[in-house]
């Protein structure tokens, strides 16, 4: 603002007037960035001592409002967690892009501290996790078989999340971000359209948007299933079921005795299936998006102005669009813009096959997860499903007894 208004000069007065010096004071955004790092650690720490250590839960419901008041409403959710999957994606594919190192540490911090105990970092210091977990009032519980088919596509959103980054196409979880416009208080009333149904529905079932879209979520549930400090509801259960009804995430498995064993004979014939059954579903969700890749490609702005300037020389009498007229006036040509895209759809012919392949293998994984039935004997936490919001500490008797 400040160098717009020196674009034009100023008048030139005769009677010696001299014109006032104005300073504006910048503000310090270094440690607002150190402060916001802080705060990320804090929070996490807290959330783990109460989970871990304490096993309460009323530490969390007030970390969640803080998170919403400062990282939500006060900073308008930036930097983002989620987002930085992206950026981080796109610097290992390109040196040239200098990512913003404390972008790195909001994308590695809440990974680490998920590795040491769990999800922490969803259960209430993600401000979009923590919103939705302050609305929440009544979880009605889905069947099994439609969360296992909702709960892929976090993982699909994640890998085009990817595909579009490192093809320098488009930050598409930015972009598409449903509660950005809600902590800004304005933007695309579609995306705030978009981020109040999620808060309705929210109401009446836990998180929708950490379970069925958020990639990032997707991505912590992977580390969460080996991280070295798990949580456990109780030391001693006594299988009375309350922990799974006031559990908002269906992420507490129940009693399941397999009394009919499979042979040795029927378990190698499974693994079989499955060894045969995966490579068949990346195989063919590597041919399938790679067929589409065209058409994702047009998601990137050059291949988007090639098909403009294509449109405009074909039918130059048509209205000159103005990403063509800046073309033109910047000294572009076809030719060379052809060439740029060109490069660019043979990149999307490959990296579409890779992410094709990845979602044919969560697919089959998908599947597979759904046939198998593990014997349980209690009530056990599914660590990868849990975001240590500790709603089932309060229910349990015996957290009570040892209290």
């Amino acid at each position: 603002m400040i160098i717009a208004q020196n674009r034009f000069p100023k008048p030139d007065f005769e009677s010696g007037y001299e014109y006032p010096f104005f300073s504006y004071q910048i503000p310090n955004e270094t440690a607002w960035v150190v402060f916001d790092l802080v705060m990320l650690v804090l929070l996490m720490s807290i959330v783990a001592w109460a989970v871990i250590k304490r096993r309460k839960r009323k530490p969390v419901f007030w970390v969640s409002i803080v998170s919403v008041a400062y990282f939500g409403f006060f900073r308008t959710g930036c930097v983002c967690s989620i987002g930085a999957i992206q950026n981080v994606a796109l610097a290992l594919v390109d040196s040239s892009y200098a990512m913003p190192l404390v972008v790195l540490l909001f994308f590695v911090l809440p990974v680490l501290f998920t590795l040491l105990f769990g999800r922490v970092f969803c259960a209430g210091v993600c401000p979009f996790g923590a919103l939705q977990e302050l609305v929440n009032i009544k979880s009605y519980r889905l069947p099994r078989s439609v969360t296992a088919v909702l709960e892929m596509l976090p993982w699909i959103y994640l890998i085009l999340a990817i595909l579009f980054a490192v093809t320098r196409s488009s930050f598409i979880i930015c972009r598409f971000d449903p509660f950005i416009g809600i902590f800004r208080l304005g933007g695309d009333i579609g995306m705030i359209t978009v981020g109040a149904l999620l808060l309705i529905a929210a109401v009446f079932t836990g998180r929708p948007f950490c379970r069925f879209l958020c990639p990032y979520g997707a991505l912590l549930s992977l580390f969460s299933r080996v991280s070295i400090r798990k949580i456990k509801i109780t030391p001693t259960c006594i299988n009375c079921d309350l922990c799974q009804r006031a559990c908002p995430l269906d992420a507490i498995r129940p009693p399941y005795e397999n009394k009919v064993k499979e042979s040795r004979v029927q378990g190698v014939k499974r693994i079989i299936i499955y060894m045969v059954v995966l490579p068949l579903m990346a195989l063919a969700g590597a041919f399938l998006l790679q067929q589409m890749s065209g058409s994702l490609s047009r998601v990137n702005k050059n291949v988007h102005l090639y098909d403009l300037v294509v449109k405009y020389e074909q039918n130059p009498q048509d209205v000159q669009p103005l990403e063509v007229e800046v073309f033109y006036a910047q000294g572009g040509t076809l030719e060379e813009l052809t060439g740029r895209v060109e490069k660019i759809f043979a990149e999307f012919k490959t990296a579409s096959a890779v992410a094709g392949a990845l979602i044919g293998l969560v697919i089959g994984f998908t599947l597979i997860g759904l046939s198998l039935k593990r014997t349980r004997k209690t009530y056990e936490i599914d660590d990868a499903a849990c975001v240590n919001c500790g709603r089932c500490f309060s229910y349990c008797p015996q957290n009570h007894i040892i209290s």
